[in-house]
């Protein structure tokens, strides 16, 4: 039995502007959006331009708009749509081609709050430790594959190109909880900028599409706690 697929189509070097192109697939029980645009790329159309990597939702590389929600095309059999699957290229990022964006803003907010361990003291002799219950602190949120569903999904990026994103802000709370950083005070004056925490306006959008079920609206709630519970200024921002 074949499936229809709508399809985004853009190619910048052809002029034509974007447009909706449409294949039937021929869907087998079991098979994924993801093996559909293959099939597409294989059989049909040899130009249809689009990314993935692992093919088990573990690289986050095939992230897209999925009938009405940002899904990993590897994670989302056809047969559970029901009907058209039809298919988009996330947004609020610059699309190059087809289904491919560039995630270059996306990975520059992530860099700026420097998601890499900063320690406070020296180096100790052989390792930091870590208990299990301190590195228990880190389930919640430790599983992020950077995929940019939450980021696409999050209306207050599509407005303001300079705001972190639930995706940077998930990744910092990740470093101030873990008990091996010494520069809390520090990552917290990072998201308490006037494109940080204070921007987010707690539509749940970010949790409801996350393919591991992490929940960055809350992490985006505890860094508010915490920034207000440390006592940071007032920013201009927060009263016009």
């Amino acid at each position: 039995m074949a499936v229809k697929f709508r399809v985004f189509r853009y190619d910048p070097d052809n002029g034509k502007g974007a447009f909706f192109q449409e294949y039937q697939v021929p869907n087998e029980k079991g098979m994924t959006v993801l093996e559909g645009i293959f099939w597409i790329m294989e059989n049909l159309d040899p130009t249809l331009a689009f990314r993935c990597a692992c093919r088990a939702a573990i690289c986050g590389s095939d992230a897209m708009h999925i009938n009405g929600k940002y899904r990993l095309a590897c994670q989302t059999q056809i047969d559970r749509l029901g009907g058209t699957v039809t298919i988009r290229p996330l947004s609020h990022l610059p699309v190059q081609k087809d289904l491919v964006v560039d995630m270059q803003p996306f990975f520059d907010n992530y860099k700026s709050i420097k998601p890499y361990l900063i320690p406070g003291d020296a180096p100790p002799e052989k390792e930091f430790l870590q208990s299990p219950r301190e590195r228990a602190r880190l389930d919640h949120h430790i599983d992020c594959i950077l995929c940019g569903a939450c980021y696409g999904s999050c209306p207050v990026a599509y407005g303001d190109p300079d705001y972190l994103g639930p995706h940077a802000l998930l990744k910092a709370l990740r470093f101030i909880d873990d008990s091996r950083d010494g520069a809390g005070h520090e990552r917290l004056a990072m998201v308490a900028s006037e494109f940080g925490v204070f921007r987010c306006h707690t539509i749940f959008n970010c949790k409801e599409v996350c393919p591991k079920d992490l929940n960055p609206t809350g992490a985006i709630t505890r860094l508010k706690n915490k920034i207000l519970a440390e006592k940071f200024p007032i920013l201009k921002f927060l009263v016009r």
